[in-house]
């Protein structure tokens, strides 16, 4: 068995590639338009990771999700959490669950999809202004 990819339903695939690709740092890698089914795939992955796939699933005509916290996460190894949350946060990105502890922190995708950050290997000694931010909204 192999682990081929996480499927998200989004509402708004120029918003949700916005957020997963501009400002979560992921890349496009490849599509699929399906005009008699009414749908778009997206899939993406993280630099140098082709093997773990997220795919966008986007339904051309209007459907209203819930459950976002109920799928659970994705989940992505950074080399720095706190300069990840950073980027993120420049690019008005909510950090819902600061990195207080130097390894993990979690945000939200514009449909509600939580993101988990971890530190690669060791935490990070605790340092500011993520040591006493507080968690925003739920993760």
């Amino acid at each position: 068995m192999k682990y081929l990819h996480t499927m998200v339903r989004v509402t708004d695939l120029a918003q949700s590639l916005s957020f997963y690709c501009d400002k979560l740092g992921l890349r496009e890698i490849g599509r699929t338009e399906n005009e008699k089914g009414r749908f778009t795939l997206v899939f993406l992955a993280a630099p140098g990771d082709d093997a773990a796939q997220v795919e966008l699933t986007y339904n051309w005509d209007p459907e209203v999700y819930s459950g976002g916290r109920n799928f659970g996460h994705l989940a992505y190894e950074v080399d720095d959490v706190y300069a990840a949350c950073q980027r993120l946060a420049d690019k008005g990105v909510v950090i819902n669950r600061p990195p207080r502890d130097g390894r993990m922190a979690f945000v939200r995708s514009p449909d509600n999809i939580s993101i988990e950050l971890l530190q690669k290997g060791a935490a990070k000694p605790p340092a500011e202004p993520w040591l006493s931010m507080p968690n925003t909204g739920v993760w």
